[in-house]
């Protein structure tokens, strides 16, 4: 069962409060939340990244784990079904904008393991992994739950962790939750708002 974070629930509910009119969303429904900071990974291509290589670029963050029956997989296509259809829409601003997937289960996601995981959903999307000391500091700056669950005989296992996709700004900085959760129009809305 997927638990979120403690933070989840009030971001949720303070995303739905907009004071903004048409062509100005006002202020950002995550300006001045203390989620994101600087982490260094591997990329599947096995190539060191930081989060300041991302500077001067939007960027979508999902935290998840290739081997996600479930819940993980239905937000990565949502979340990369929206950066199609922004793409198509808005050629440009999407150029702008970085979809990236970290793993929160190092042990078995190597770079090949979430090379393969994150192309299945589009070349575009860069999977990011790294030793356990390595994600953990990216998950904890993200605000991101998560746990080993229990081993089954066999030797495998489920990772429980806090569910949310986040749009961050070209300084790194928190905009919003993207609905990752509903539908990928819901989350093409969001862009079409925050990525200017």
């Amino acid at each position: 069962m997927m638990k979120h974070s403690l933070f989840a629930a009030p971001l949720l509910l303070l995303a739905a409060c907009g004071n903004g009119t048409a062509g100005d969303p006002g202020e950002a429904p995550l300006a001045g939340a203390r989620i994101g900071g600087p982490f260094t990974l591997t990329s599947s291509d096995g190539e060191t990244v930081e989060w300041s290589d991302f500077d001067g670029k939007y960027r979508m963050v999902y935290f998840g784990y290739a081997y996600c029956p479930d819940v993980c997989p239905l937000d990565v296509q949502r979340m990369m079904k929206a950066y199609a259809a922004f793409t198509e829409a808005e050629p440009d601003k999407a150029q702008q904008l970085q979809p990236i997937f970290i793993t929160i289960d190092p042990e078995r996601d190597t770079p090949e393991v979430v090379g393969q995981f994150t192309h299945a959903f589009s070349d575009d999307l860069l999977g990011l992994t790294g030793t356990p000391e390595q994600v953990k500091q990216a998950a904890d700056a993200f605000s991101v739950y998560y746990a080993k669950g229990a081993v089954r005989e066999d030797g495998s296992y489920l990772m429980d962790h806090s569910r949310a996709a986040y749009l961050m700004g070209r300084k790194g900085e928190p905009i919003a939750l993207l609905p990752v959760d509903e539908d990928a129009q819901s989350v093409v809305t969001e862009l079409e708002k925050w990525v200017r």
